[in-house]
Formats: C-alpha cells, sequence, structure tokens
C-alpha cells in the first residue's frame, strides 16, 4: 500500500500537476495541505475521474485539508475533536483498514507571538487525541506539512536556523511527543541521501541551491512499523512550472 502527502499550496493552480502525479505515481492514499479552497470549489469531479474518492475540508483563501484514496475513505472526522478551531487543518479518515490523520500543522511565524502559542495549543490537543486515537486504531498513520524540522540533520544551515519558528526547542519537543505517544518518523527507518529536504523556500534561488527544511513528515504507528518498506521524497515536482514550494513525501507499506 502506497500513502502520500503533498503540501499543493493551492489546489487551484496545482490542480493539473496534481493529476499528472496521481498518474504516475498512482498512490492508494494522498493527504493534501493548504488546498486554499471553499468546499463548494473543490475539484471532486476530476479527482473521481482520477479514479479517486474524495474527503475535503476547506476554508477560503487559507489552509483546507484533503483525504484522496482509490477506495472511499469512511469514518471521517475534521479538525482535532474538542478543540475550538476555526481553521481547517485536519482530516482524518479510514482507507483499507489504516487511519489516516492528515494534517496541517500551524506554521507559528516566530516564538512568543500569538500564533506560536496558538501552534503549542494545537499540538497539545492533537497529541491528547491522537493518543485516543491510537488507542481504537492501532494501525494509524500521521501525515502531513508539520511545519517542525525536529533534528538539526532536516535543516540546511542548522545554526542560522537556530530557535528560528520550525527549529525551537518547543517545537521539537512536541515532535517527540509524538514519537512518545508510538508513531514512527517513516523516513527515518531508512538510509537517506544527506541534505534532503521537503520545503525550499521561492525566494533566493532555495531550490536550485538545494538550501531548504524537511518539515513535512509521515509518522507510522507501531503496529505498522515493520511493514514499511520504503520512505522517500518525491523532488521532480518542485522542478515544475509555477511548483508548490513542498513535495511530496510516500511511504510504503508491506
Amino acid at each position: 500500500m502506497k500513502l502520500a502527502t503533498w503540501n499543493v499550496n493551492s489546489l487551484s493552480v496545482r490542480l493539473p500537476q496534481l493529476l499528472d502525479w496521481l498518474a504516475q505515481q498512482q498512490p492508494d492514499a494522498l493527504v493534501l495541505q493548504e488546498t486554499k479552497l471553499t468546499d463548494d470549489k473543490f475539484p471532486v469531479a476530476a479527482l473521481e475521474e482520477a479514479g479517486y474518492r474524495c474527503a475535503w475540508f476547506g476554508q477560503k483563501t487559507y489552509n483546507g485539508v484533503a483525504l484522496l484514496a482509490r477506495e472511499t475513505p469512511t469514518q471521517i472526522v475534521c479538525n482535532i475533536p474538542g478543540l475550538e478551531d476555526p481553521q481547517a487543518r485536519v482530516i482524518t479518515g479510514t482507507v483499507g483498514g489504516i487511519r489516516v490523520v492528515g494534517a496541517y500543522f500551524p506554521n507559528g511565524q516566530a516564538p512568543e507571538s500569538e500564533k506560536f502559542a496558538y501552534k503549542m495549543r494545537w499540538l497539545e490537543a492533537l497529541q491528547s487525541w491522537l493518543r485516543t486515537e491510537l488507542a481504537q486504531h492501532p494501525r494509524l498513520v500521521l501525515m502531513g506539512d508539520f511545519n517542525i524540522a525536529p533534528e538539526d540533520r532536516d535543516v540546511h544551515d542548522p545554526v542560522a536556523w537556530a530557535g528560528q519558528i520550525h527549529c525551537t526547542p518547543e517545537e521539537r519537543a512536541h515532535f517527540q511527543a509524538l514519537a512518545a505517544l508510538g508513531l514512527h518518523d517513516a523516513f527515518r527507518l531508512f538510509e537517506q541521501p544527506p541534505r534532503s529536504w521537503s520545503w525550499w523556500d521561492y525566494r533566493n534561488l532555495a531550490f536550485r541551491k538545494n538550501q531548504g527544511l524537511r518539515i513535512d513528515h509521515i509518522l507510522v504507528s507501531e503496529a505498522l512499523r515493520a511493514g514499511v518498506t520504503a520512505c522517500g521524497i518525491d523532488k521532480a515536482p518542485r522542478r515544475n512550472e509555477r511548483p508548490s514550494d513542498h513535495a511530496p513525501v510516500l511511504v510504503e507499506l508491506g
């Protein structure tokens, strides 16, 4: 089974690229972030024609998430139960016996800002809910744009980024708290090329210089860990004309 995550940074702009990528990679399930569409604008017909059944949760201009799968996702939940949040950030569904959680973590803007405080509250709520979700669904995958680079090796310049957003001790502690729930970073289950990133700024020729961060992740539960056969970042879509600033991440389960 092949699962994937991709922050498309506007589905209306990136839809042709997404359809091409789905035809090439043919994942069994894919979660999207930053669709930036209201629910009535979601391109369900085009995606169904491509062979995917969809669940989506959007809002105007910002955020927005979706779950696409070869089979119809069931038991859909939007956002984090128990957390009052007007932002469309999480979509969860069951696909092929696996509980798939697709999430667009808050950016946080800057340490000590109100947006950072919101990120901390959001992360605490996520961990609390996932603890319950894992008890009910041991076969669980958490995928998405985490907006967290968990280690220095996930940052092109750790010195320059030290203490900056995505790399603060507080954010990294929350990433480790997810691991403590019994979730494993699928990417790090394998030997990976050095300087492997999933996001590159549009500015300063960052992609050409390979100056990026690894902030898009796939975490698998203990019950799925032994079945993970591969995990990698597909940089090809970042070379497209008018690309998303993120690349897809894929995992294969035996």
